[in-house]
């Protein structure tokens, strides 16, 4: 860790220049990403298909794609990030000025994950350039392709005084935390997220959690065979066509309504085999599982006797290619680790109401999610879900599209995790809005200093109102307190 502190100390030196500050510095460090996303493509494509079996498709549509139309973005929005905002004061505070500065934290580190390694790692990483910060990036070691060619081609594309990624275990990123930093931005599971806040606790360091929970969709029964046609594929794709289901905001379970429930069931296995064919195995649009470890704990999910006893659909496994087919389960215990962890796979539970409302009092029961996911034109059943639910955000009739969505805010609530980013938010997430007022000699308030008084207690009273009339009239004496 010495040479680690070596580089620390780099990154230090060049915050304290003041370079990364200057507009031309942030957007020459955006241009250069894009034009590393854009030149190591086939570097990026190969890698996340070494980890993680992903589909050039998916890997263009979910992390390449995704991170080219987010530095765009900041690149249009980035003068006008930058800028001062003007805030108003009171007359009494006349003759005065005040405004916002956004202006950069200094040094941060990002700690991404596996299961999107490119996109969860670049996609702070642009909201850290922009707000003209310098920054550490530690690559998930779980994903060793992808991490290796973030170290290999960051240095190459940015500037290696200010952007630095260190590669590493577990052991690396403990003591990455032991150092201080003005930002801590974390992506992964609750339990590292602990041991995050706990070592940014001894420095009083800010920290931003992206991280999960139980994400649960809500499907009513749907009329129209269009609406059932576009909400297989949505629900789907929000589920197995996302990293095999290993991502943080897809649909970890169904609740749909007794009566509903047999249709969608159907559904569901007519639309598996249209969208990853008769053998999904074999037809590369499925992502595989990280490593062992993790298909074990899957496969342990399914391995409980009453778990298994529901599945209705797949099932299978293979360890050697580490793949787990899409898997149907109707009504399994709600005791079980299936439906109190998060699945983080190609695993669906269904679960079964009475009536479709009480899917409210049952998410409320657990944890609040990132996302509640609901197909339904309801009106009604949307705003109870909307008022009577809590979740980092409410998608109706369609899954993980906010994901996608510059304008919006992407993070979570409670235990889903606390901070959000992309786009603009991206950019506030690592600044500090800093205030600034000015003030003339020409004008003071001369009560507001001792000694005090019983008369001064009133101009008080009436002066917090901004009843400034009173405030002149009991100056000359023409109203008594």
């Amino acid at each position: 860790m010495s040479e680690c502190e070596k580089d620390l100390e780099v990154l230090r030196e060049t915050f304290k220049s003041g370079k990364t500050r200057e507009e031309s510095w942030r957007r020459s460090q955006l241009k250069n990403l894009l034009r590393l996303l854009e030149e190591k493509e086939d570097d990026i494509f190969k890698a996340l298909k070494q980890d993680l079996g992903k589909h050039q498709v998916e890997a263009y549509r979910d992390e390449i794609g995704t991170l080219v139309k987010s530095v765009n973005y900041a690149l249009d929005g980035l003068k006008q990030w930058m800028s001062s905002k003007k805030a108003k004061l009171p007359i009494a505070a006349f003759p005065s000025s005040a405004e916002l500065v956004p202006e950069p934290l200094g040094l941060v580190l990002i700690i991404s994950s596996w299961n999107f390694p490119f996109g969860v790692s670049l996609e702070p990483l642009i909201g850290a350039i922009a707000a003209g910060n310098v920054m550490v990036l530690k690559p998930s070691e779980l994903a060793p392709a992808c991490s290796s060619v973030l170290a290999k081609t960051i240095p190459t594309y940015l500037d290696s005084k200010a952007i630095k990624v260190i590669e590493g275990d577990y052991s690396v990123g403990q003591k990455l935390l032991q150092q201080k930093w003005d930002k801590i931005f974390f992506t992964g599971s609750t339990k590292v997220a602990q041991i995050v806040m706990a070592a940014a606790a001894k420095h009083l360091t800010p920290v931003t959690l992206e991280l999960g929970g139980k994400c649960p969709a809500i499907i009513d029964s749907l009329s129209s065979s269009w609406d059932k046609n576009i909400a297989m594929k949505r629900i789907l794709s929000g589920k197995f066509g996302t990293c095999a289901g290993q991502v943080c905001a897809g649909i970890d379970y169904i609740l749909v309504k007794k009566t509903f429930a047999n249709e969608l069931v159907q559904m569901i296995k007519f639309a598996i085999p249209k969208m990853f064919g008769e053998n999904p195995k074999e037809s590369h649009s499925m992502s595989r599982i990280v490593n062992k470890t993790h298909f074990l704990r899957i496969k342990n999910l399914l391995d409980e006797p009453m778990v298994k006893a529901s599945i209705i659909y797949g099932g299978s496994t293979d360890e050697d290619n580490l793949y787990i087919e899409p898997t149907l389960l109707l009504d399994p215990p709600v005791q079980a680790a299936i439906m109190t962890e998060e699945i983080f796979g190609p695993l669906l539970p269904i679960l079964t109401m009475d009536n479709i409302e009480d899917s409210i009092e049952f998410i409320n029961a657990k944890p609040k999610p990132l996302a509640i996911y609901a197909f339904t034109k309801d009106e009604e059943l949307r705003r109870k879900i909307i008022s009577r639910t809590s979740s980092g955000s409410v998608v109706f009739n369609d899954t993980i599209i906010q994901y996608a969505a510059d304008t919006l805010p992407f993070g979570g609530v409670g235990q889903s995790g606390f901070g959000r980013y992309h786009g603009k938010f991206s950019f506030d997430t690592f600044s500090h809005e800093k205030v600034v007022v000015r003030r003339s000699f020409l004008t003071d308030i001369w009560f507001r200093y001792p000694p005090w008084n019983d008369h001064k207690l009133q101009l008080f009273r009436v002066g917090f109102r901004y009843d400034y009339l009173s405030i002149v009239l009991i100056t000359l004496g023409l109203k008594k307190a």
